[in-house]
């Protein structure tokens, strides 16, 4: 049977238990911007998360601007997402854990043999100090961490599946070679026009909002973005990738 040639995971709420959290913190900064903007909506971390979970605060401010008629200049947007990426960075670095039975899974696919990259769309400190704080940067080196919002140039965010088709070719396979893991609709879309055989984690879902939210996330994954497999433990990992293989 084929093996993948490289195993590509997504890490925010795919591998740490962290969108939450950075969302947390970015949400104060993000009514700041609509207050300043004159704008008298605000959002709440819940409502945050809705509208924008798998964006960076980059593409974030994008759809804000979009959603709320209003125009931020390059250098206000690039003011921000350093503020963001400062607090988020911190907030992660405290308190961030990992996906239940990640790192058991990520320690067989070592032991296998597999090759491992994180491909997020978060920024690349933001990404690094949550695989430091739960001890999860030991199977990725710094070259095998790729960010949308910082290895391109300029800076994307998924769905745009530039970041997927930067990392296959940094790595030297084929997009098809490889799987990927994600959890969100924008993350599986950009794997899905990538084309890179897709696992939609769902159990997330069930951790942070219940059964109803993670079967319709696993649905959505499903028709709308070709997941091949849907993931609800991170334990069912091993029979996902085998039928990954098996249809390669």
């Amino acid at each position: 049977m084929p093996r993948v040639k490289y195993v590509l995971l997504d890490c925010d709420n795919t591998l740490c238990l962290s969108e939450r959290l950075a969302f947390e913190a970015c949400t104060d900064l993000t009514n700041e911007v609509l207050e300043k903007w004159g704008k008298s909506e605000r959002y709440t971390v819940e409502q945050l998360l809705e509208d924008f979970v798998g964006h960076n605060f980059r593409g974030m401010l994008v759809g804000l601007q979009k959603k709320h008629g209003f125009t931020m200049t390059p250098e206000e947007v690039d003011t921000y997402v350093d503020r963001e990426l400062g607090a988020v960075t911190a907030k992660l670095s405290e308190k961030c854990t990992p996906c239940p039975g990640v790192p058991e899974q990520i320690e067989a696919l070592k032991q296998q043999g597999y090759p491992m990259s994180v491909v997020s769309t978060s920024a690349k400190p933001r990404v690094v100090a949550s695989l430091k704080k739960t001890g999860l940067d030991k199977y990725f080196p710094d070259e095998h961490v790729y960010s949308a919002a910082t290895s391109l140039n300029p800076p994307s965010s998924k769905p745009d599946p530039a970041i997927y088709n930067y990392a296959c070719q940094q790595l030297g396979v084929k997009n098809e070679e490889c799987v990927t893991v994600e959890d969100s609709k924008s993350g599986a879309t950009a794997a899905m026009r990538a084309g890179i055989p897709l696992i939609g984690y769902v159990g997330v879902y069930g951790i942070e909002e219940g059964q109803e939210k993670m079967e319709q996330m696993a649905k959505l994954l499903k028709e709308q973005c070709n997941a091949r497999v849907i993931m609800y433990d991170w334990k069912e990992f091993p029979e996902c990738l085998k039928k990954i293989e098996e249809s390669l």
